[in-house]
């Protein structure tokens, strides 16, 4: 597993029960996690909270709101920052694991003699475009959601690289990539987020068991011809880290190293770490 310990402005306080209480800067928040399955809890630790996120029983949830949070703030993690929010679904806009893979995304643009081309599909409120757009490299970030389109604008204008090459697109990444084959565009470094279940901006229906293969087979198809980079990311319960390698060995066809793994953050003051996704990629060597 590849843990993130650097993240010093995120910070998970404590795990029990289904819950864990995390720290974001100055705002603490609980919010369920369902890896959590063990009964251990510091009470006193859990008494000074913003918000806590309550699921409902007919499914979603909301947050409930203990003291003034504010509505959107910053925290950073090296020299990059991110906007947050409480968002409707539990999230914050920011997934803290990913850390492990900005820094790699970072370290090959860095090492590389030339001019980057970064696509970053289900890119989300962006933090791998801004890690990327950090290194100087040009980037095409493809959402279905303008809202997140947004967010991401707001993350990289907080970064100050307003007036660095990025494309933002509201798209369905399946017909933006076939688009993208046919105009003959290649990139050197791919990252791909994509969710379980999920619509469209026109209310496509994308669900990962039946498209991710075809989705991976077509955008290997815009690797340059001295790539860099493939990284695709999951959270979906039960998708095995070597489904993701095997789709890799299927449809890339670079020399290169294929690897696959856990990501996770431990807690803080604790031997105990909490899983938080898989990821397989490919690399030059």
């Amino acid at each position: 597993m590849k843990l993130v310990q650097d993240f010093k402005e995120y910070q998970i306080i404590d795990m029990s029960d289904g819950e864990k209480l995390e720290t974001w800067g100055n705002v603490t928040l609980v919010r369920p996690d369902p890896q959590i399955i063990w009964e251990d809890k510091n009470t006193d630790l859990w008494k000074d909270i913003n918000a806590v996120y309550k699921r409902s029983n007919t499914g979603g949830g909301a947050w409930d709101i203990k003291k003034k949070t504010p509505e959107s703030w910053v925290i950073n993690y090296q020299d990059l920052k991110f906007n947050l929010k409480l968002m409707g679904f539990k999230h914050t806009g920011l997934f803290p694991e990913q850390a492990y893979n900005w820094n790699l995304i970072r370290e090959k643009i860095r090492n590389a003699d030339r001019e980057i081309n970064v696509l970053n599909l289900f890119a989300y409120t962006g933090a791998a475009s801004v890690a990327a757009l950090k290194e100087g490299a040009s980037v095409v970030h493809v959402d279905s959601s303008r809202g997140m389109i947004d967010w991401a604008k707001e993350n990289v204008k907080v970064n100050n690289l307003e007036d660095k090459p990025i494309r933002f697109l509201v798209d369905d990444v399946r017909k933006f990539v076939k688009r993208e084959i046919r105009r003959g565009n290649k990139y050197d470094i791919i990252i791909m987020d994509p969710p379980s279940f999920g619509r469209g901006n026109k209310n496509e229906v994308w669900s990962i068991e039946s498209d991710l293969a075809e989705l991976i087979k077509d955008t290997s198809e815009l690797l340059s011809d001295n790539p860099l980079l493939f990284v695709i990311n999951s959270y979906t319960t039960g998708l095995s880290k070597t489904v993701l390698e095997n789709l890799l060995y299927l449809n890339i066809k670079y020399e290169g190293l294929i690897s696959s793994d856990e990501l996770g953050i431990p807690m803080k003051d604790s031997k105990l770490i909490l899983p938080c996704g898989i990821y397989a990629r490919w690399e030059n060597k």
